[in-house]
């Protein structure tokens, strides 16, 4: 039980900095991928590996894409 505190004070704590974000969205991401299935899995793995090589996640790639082909689309 102590174990379980001290890992949500860490992640809170981590949460609250904002300079620490990325780590937090890595650790939160983690933890859920532990207990959902074989596709939530892979999927948060490849998002890790995502915002480390980038500063940005998957989600975040397809959002800006979607915005620039609007932005494209609605230019002409």
């Amino acid at each position: 039980v102590r174990s379980m505190m001290t890992k949500i004070l860490l992640l809170l704590t981590l949460m609250v900095c904002t300079g620490c974000s990325e780590f937090a969205l890595l650790a939160s991401g983690a933890s859920v991928a532990a207990s959902q299935n074989a596709y939530a899995r892979a999927y948060s793995g490849m998002d890790v590996l995502t915002i480390m090589g980038t500063d940005k996640g998957i989600k975040t790639h397809i959002y800006h894409s979607i915005k620039k082909k609007a932005d494209e689309i609605q230019s002409r």
